[in-house]
């Protein structure tokens, strides 16, 4: 045993139940060499196959099984923050129901966990996909870090085990949109990644498809970057420049030959132009308005349908609750499970 405190992981299902039985099968396999003290939340984001019924099925004959439901789809990050909120452990692991996140990784994460690191996250060193997909995926990553106001990890997901305090720093953001690595990299603390080879789904196809890759890259642009903001005003002084560079040419050309170019080309392009830049910044200033619009409404997200094996002793919100840094270690004193205690 690695460790004897409790540990939560959460798995985030939709479209995986051909893996539900694989998955729990590996998870009592790895953490019996972990911790005699384990949870599993599983948070169904209303998938339209059989996986509720194959959850409930196993949570019938499994204490140790939290099955959620959703009311609706409310999308993989509100599904993470779910589990996150009805986790009770000293540490929590978030992961993707399809199998692609190896659960014998989580032994690491314990490790690197119980040498004093916070956040342990894995690095998606290599990828069992397609050429153009890997080489998008690479783009992207690199990209956002550059662009960022937040120090992101490159090639790193969601799948992570987080200390308490830093679950509790997460669920303190009342953002509704939310993009949970993100969180994890702007809480902070002590982090460390792993690099793991993600293999292929367990079964079934990907939900994903390109367009749903593109809008995920401009949903995190526009969360943790200005810089296309800023590309708006790098545009204006740039247009503005090559106008008035345009005037001063065309008043030398009156003065010395008395007379200015003819034809409409001249104004048709920089109409054009000027044309496009303006569509161009409206657009990227109404995707900024649109998420404005969304979190300024603040309706709950997610909605519960079904709740099995509640191991929580009292029911609670999770999103914009205050973080109490102060609170949250008197509480770990109590349980007497704080790690640093021991340590």
């Amino acid at each position: 045993m690695l460790t004897d405190q409790l540990i939560s992981i959460v798995v985030v299902c939709y479209r995986d139940a051909g893996s539900i039985t694989e998955l729990l099968r590996r998870l009592e396999i790895t953490m019996a060499e972990i911790t005699p003290n384990w949870e599993v939340i599983y948070v169904n984001d209303d998938s339209p196959d059989e996986s509720e019924a194959i959850l409930v099925d196993c949570a019938r004959n499994n204490p140790r099984l939290t099955v959620i439901s959703h009311s609706r789809n409310f999308g993989a990050q509100t599904a993470f923050t779910t589990g996150m909120a009805q986790a009770i452990g000293d540490a929590v692991v978030i992961m993707d129901g399809d199998l692609q996140d190896p659960p014998e990784m989580i032994a690491d994460f314990v490790r690197h966990w119980m040498t004093g690191n916070d956040v342990v996250y894995g690095i998606r060193a290599e990828r069992n996909e397609g050429i153009v997909r890997n080489m998008g995926y690479k783009i992207f990553y690199r990209i956002l870090k550059r662009i960022s106001y937040v120090e992101l990890p490159i090639d790193a997901g969601e799948f992570s085990l987080m200390d308490r305090v830093v679950v509790e720093a997460i669920l303190a953001c009342p953002e509704g949109d939310r993009l949970i690595r993100g969180l994890r990299a702007y809480a902070g603390f002590r982090q460390v990644g792993i690099p793991f080879n993600r293999p292929p789904r367990y079964s079934g196809e990907s939900t994903q498809s390109l367009l749903s890759y593109l809008m995920w890259a401009y949903k995190s642009f526009t969360s943790y970057s200005l810089f296309p903001l800023r590309i708006i005003t790098t545009i204006s002084f740039i247009m503005t420049a090559i106008l008035f560079s345009m005037i001063v040419f065309y008043l030398v050309l009156w003065v010395i030959h008395s007379q200015t170019p003819e034809g409409y080309m001249t104004i048709l392009i920089s109409q054009l132009l000027i044309g496009t830049v303006i569509m161009l910044a409206l657009g990227i200033i109404g995707e900024y308005l649109g998420r404005m619009f969304l979190e300024i409404k603040a309706r709950p997200q997610p909605i519960i349908r079904l709740l099995v094996n509640d191991q929580r002793p009292t029911p609670r919100s999770w999103l914009g609750r205050p973080f109490d840094p102060l609170r949250l270690e008197r509480d770990l004193a109590i349980r007497g499970k704080g790690r640093r205690d021991e340590t």
